[in-house]
């Protein structure tokens, strides 16, 4: 088995224009799971820069409010709703709210520097 305390979990800067916290993953977990689990934080008027990664990734918004970009779709996201992007989708996420946004992302198989590529 393996905790992570939110609180023990510094925030770092993503090349992608967020921060974010990244709780399992198959490097830190002793389990030998094949998917990554992270908290992003996007303060207010800001948005990631467009990416694609070569896996499948699961938004969940925790807090606030955002405006998803996914090849020639946009979705208006706020607390609890959740978003699938599949593999290789062109996206972003901008904070439209007044306060933090605040999601998590699962990605499937787990996320790696060399399958992440920025696009802007």
């Amino acid at each position: 088995m393996s905790i992570k305390e939110d609180s023990k979990i510094e925030f770092i800067d993503g090349e992608e224009g967020a921060k974010f916290k990244q709780y399992f993953d198959p490097h830190n977990t002793l389990n030998g799971i094949n998917y990554s689990i992270a908290q992003f934080s996007l303060e207010v008027g800001k948005k990631t820069k467009l990416h694609k990664i070569k896996s499948s990734e699961i938004y969940y918004i925790l807090e606030g409010e955002g405006k998803l970009k996914m090849d020639d779709h946009v979705f208006d996201l706020k607390i609890n709703d959740s978003a699938y992007v599949p593999p290789n989708s062109k996206q972003f996420i901008e904070n439209i709210g007044s306060k933090k946004l605040r999601f998590l992302c699962i990605v499937e198989p787990a996320w790696k520097v060399v399958d992440d590529e920025i696009l802007e």
